[in-house]
């Protein structure tokens, strides 16, 4: 059994960057896909970016391409999400998970952290 931690929220202005990181215990996910999510009040959780298990490939959502850029660390066990650019619609909950593989629907995916708030504020 996996647990994921995230952390690295907080409160942006518009413009600015943060950097998620999403931790693993109990397992290592080193042969895992990871993904970002996000879920904004109200709404239902979206997609955000995945990374195969080597960090070889990657894929992300329309609305956050060349904006955000998700990596790993195997050796460390941890997944990042580096954020720029930000925008009040990227307020949300993020939150990280795992899967077998590679998958935007968040039913693909296994074991998820407890999310980390991101406001972006205008």
């Amino acid at each position: 059994q996996a647990q994921l931690v995230e952390s690295g929220g907080g409160l942006v202005q518009a413009g600015g960057s943060l950097r998620l990181s999403c931790a693993a215990s109990g397992r290592t996910l080193s042969s895992s896909v990871m993904g970002w999510f996000r879920q904004a009040p109200g709404k239902e959780r979206e997609f955000v970016a995945t990374i195969s298990w080597s960090g070889g490939f990657t894929n992300y959502a329309h609305s956050v391409k060349g904006r955000f850029t998700i990596s790993r660390d195997n050796a460390k066990n941890t997944v990042y999400l580096q954020m720029n650019s930000l925008k009040p619609e990227d307020t949300a909950v993020y939150y990280c998970a795992a899967a077998k593989k590679i998958d935007s629907d968040p039913s693909s995916y296994d074991y998820w952290g407890q999310g980390t708030q991101v406001t972006v504020s205008s």
